[in-house]
C-alpha cells in the first residue's frame, strides 16, 4: 500500500464540516441496519451510490433521508466518535464542526441533551480537537432558530463556539435571521452563514449587512458582483470555501471553473474545507491536491491556505499560535 503523501501527512485545520455529513459510511450503514434497513439501499455499496446528486435540491433531500437514521441520543454519541476518529486519521488537528439540532426536534431530541451526547462521542478521541457550531437550519424558520439559540446558552460547556445557517438558502434569505444573529452576538457566540452557494451574491450581502457574520460559509458565487469581491478583500471577511462540495452539488460545473483561484489572487481570505465529506467522497487532503493539479496552486500557496484556516478559527490568539507551532507550515 503506498504511503501517505504530503497533503495527508500535513497537520490540518477545517472550519466547515457538518457532523451529519461526515459520518463514515460503515457507521451510517450500522444505523440503517439498526432501524430495520431501507429497501432503497440494500447494501453498503448501494448506500454509497445514493450519495450522487443532480443538483443542490436533490442533495438537500438526500440529507433529510440520511437523518432519518439518527433517532436517539446514543446514535449521536456513536457517530460523533466515528467522525472524530476519521478526522484524526486524516491528521486534522482542529475542526469547527456544524451540527443541526432543529433537524431532530421532530424526533423529540432536545438541543441540550443532543449536544451533550455529541460531546461524549467526541471526547473519546483525544488526538483531534473539535469545537461545535450549531446550524440553526433556515428551513425550520427564524422562530425555531431563536428558540434553538436560547437553548444553546446552556451548552457552552460542551464546546459550542458559534452558530451557522445552512439549509435551503435559495428559499430562505438571511435577512429573516437579523434579530437571531444580534441575540447570538449578545450571548457571545461567533457567527457564520451559508451564503453564495444555492443563491447568488445578494445572499452574501445579506449575510454581511443583516447578520454581520464573522465568516461566510461557501461564498462561491461572490464573483457575480465585482463590488462584493472588493468588499470581501478590503474587510478581510474569511470565506469557508468547499470546492468539491460545489462540484458535487452542481454549483460549479468543473473544478477548473471554481473561483477560489481568483479569490485568492484578489487577496480575499479563503479557507479550504470538505463540507459533507462522506456524502461527497472527498477529504481535506484531496481538496488541497485538486487545487495544485487543476487550479495552479503552488505548495507554498497551499501552505498559505492552511495558515489562513488557523488564523480564521474561532480561537484565542495564543491557541492559534499553538496550532501554528504544531504544524509543518509554521
Amino acid at each position: 500500500m503506498p504511503g501517505k503523501d504530503w497533503h495527508e501527512k500535513a497537520p490540518k485545520v477545517e472550519l466547515h464540516v457538518h457532523l451529519e455529513g461526515a459520518i463514515p459510511l460503515p457507521t451510517l450503514w450500522e444505523l440503517v441496519q439498526k432501524y430495520g434497513g431501507d429497501e432503497s439501499v440494500p447494501t453498503l455499496d448501494s448506500l454509497q451510490e445514493s450519495f450522487r446528486y443532480q443538483d443542490f435540491a436533490q442533495f438537500i433531500q438526500t440529507w433529510i433521508w440520511k437523518n432519518r437514521f439518527l433517532r436517539e441520543y446514543d446514535d449521536f454519541t456513536f457517530v460523533a466518535e466515528a467522525v472524530a476518529s476519521d478526522l484524526a486519521a486524516q491528521n486534522i488537528v482542529y475542526a469547527e464542526a456544524f451540527y443541526s439540532p432543529p433537524d431532530f426536534l421532530r424526533r423529540g431530541l432536545k438541543t441540550q441533551e443532543l449536544t451533550a451526547a455529541i460531546r461524549r462521542g467526541l471526547n473519546k478521541v483525544r488526538t483531534t480537537e473539535i469545537a461545535l457550531v450549531a446550524d440553526l437550519v433556515r428551513d425550520e424558520g427564524a422562530s425555531c432558530g431563536a428558540a434553538t439559540l436560547h437553548e444553546l446558552r446552556d451548552v457552552r460547556e460542551f464546546g459550542v463556539v458559534g452558530i451557522g445557517l445552512g439549509g435551503s438558502e435559495h428559499a430562505h434569505p438571511p435577512e429573516d435571521y437579523r434579530q437571531v444573529y444580534e441575540q447570538a452576538r449578545a450571548f457571545g457566540f461567533r457567527t457564520s452563514a451559508h451564503a453564495g452557494e444555492a443563491a447568488g451574491a445578494q445572499s452574501i450581502w445579506g449575510a454581511i449587512h443583516a447578520l454581520k457574520v464573522d465568516r461566510i460559509g461557501h461564498g462561491t458565487r461572490a464573483y457575480e458582483d465585482a463590488k462584493l469581491l472588493e468588499y470581501l478583500a478590503e474587510k478581510r471577511i474569511p470565506l469557508e470555501v468547499c470546492p468539491v462540495s460545489n462540484l458535487r452539488t452542481g454549483v460549479v460545473a468543473r473544478i477548473e471553473d471554481h473561483p477560489i483561484r481568483d479569490y485568492f489572487n484578489r487577496g480575499i481570505i479563503v479557507t479550504v474545507n470538505t463540507d459533507d465529506p462522506k456524502m461527497f467522497g472527498n477529504s481535506l487532503a484531496e481538496e488541497y491536491r485538486l487545487l495544485e493539479t487543476h487550479l495552479g496552486f503552488s505548495r507554498h500557496e497551499v501552505c498559505q491556505l492552511m495558515i489562513a484556516a488557523i488564523q480564521s478559527a474561532w480561537l484565542p490568539a495564543y491557541r492559534k499560535q499553538e496550532l501554528l507551532a504544531r504544524t509543518l507550515i509554521s
